[in-house]
């Protein structure tokens, strides 16, 4: 088995521990909610608390859903639900997000709980399913008219997320993928990456070589968490 990470310090692209606790300790925790360093703390145990949003990557995100003033937002991929928490607490009361997952159960048992606590269900419609089906559904009377999405699921579908949220997004609408460096490993030599990521390496490469491409959007690739590609839609 190749290696896995299993904190934040270990998620962060900056190749220094110190560095990274420093940013977190100085700029992302102090200014961190409650409730959303709760549903942290409470995923920190899961054997699979890698996948959390790293809050650093999560401190932009709510900073930009609040910067275009997003009322409007899709997430694709929910796990135990701080993404969706931080968007519910970004948008404005009579904002509305549309969340998908393949299984809510983690959601279920960790963030449900706090997001009831924060009064913010209403803002909620947790759909589970597989994305694109619902994506397509969308599309019958939603076309243009998202302000936001939150993409954080399985890599060898964003290149089809892609399509359907251009569809599904107002023009200066944002998306937000998660992972697209993959663990530095987008860099790496084939022969250097460890067992575990190859497969979804190749697709984030790809991925990110199409996105280079893709005149219908601006893009800026960042060295948040595990890589965060955000796109404004033209």
């Amino acid at each position: 088995m190749g290696f896995t990470p299993t904190s934040a310090t270990e998620k962060g692209l900056l190749q220094t521990g110190q560095l990274y606790e420093y940013i977190l300790k100085t700029s992302v925790y102090p200014r961190e909610p409650e409730l959303l360093k709760e549903i942290r703390d409470l995923s920190s145990t899961h054997p699979l608390a890698v996948m959390v949003t790293a809050p650093d990557a999560g401190q932009f995100m709510a900073l930009i859903l609040k910067l275009i003033n997003a009322k409007k937002t899709i997430e694709i991929g929910v796990f135990t639900g701080y993404s969706l928490l931080l968007t519910a607490l970004a948008i404005p009361d009579d904002g509305k997000i549309t969340a998908i997952d393949i299984d809510r159960s983690n959601y279920d048992r960790i963030g449900l709980p706090v997001i009831k606590k924060a009064g913010l269900t209403h803002k909620i419609n947790f759909i589970e399913s597989p994305a694109l089906p619902v994506l397509e559904q969308l599309l019958q009377d939603n076309h243009e008219s998202f302000d936001f999405a939150f993409v954080d699921a399985d890599k060898n579908n964003y290149a089809n997320y892609h399509e359907k949220l251009l569809k599904l997004l107002k023009p200066g609408g944002i998306i937000m993928y998660d992972n697209t460096l993959w663990g530095g490993t987008v860099a790496m030599a084939a022969e250097f990456v460890p067992q575990g990521y190859s497969e979804m390496r190749v697709h984030a490469i790809e991925f990110n070589r199409n996105l280079a491409l893709d005149s219908r959007v601006e893009i800026s690739q960042l060295p948040l968490g595990d890589g965060l590609t955000m796109c404004r839609r033209l």
